[in-house]
């Protein structure tokens, strides 16, 4: 386990469960301006989206990023 939380194909993704929601964590190496955008926060390779309830999961969504960061982050 990197970082102290459950990460996946060598760094590329994580989740880490917080006392209110639930961080799903993605690399952004060699991802658009655009492609980065659809995540939140401010770092320099890994960005998050935040599932707060149960209601917020798009689980269509969650796919389509996986599969992005997967065919751009080699």
């Amino acid at each position: 386990m990197k970082w102290g939380v459950p990460s996946y194909a060598g760094g590329k993704y994580y989740f880490v469960a917080l006392k209110t929601h639930v961080n799903l964590g993605f690399s952004i190496k060699e991802l658009s301006k655009e492609e980065i955008a659809l995540f939140k926060g401010s770092g320099k390779t890994m960005r998050i989206i935040e599932i707060k309830s149960e209601k917020e999961i798009d689980e269509k969504q969650i796919v389509k990023l996986l599969k992005m960061v997967k065919e751009h982050a080699g």
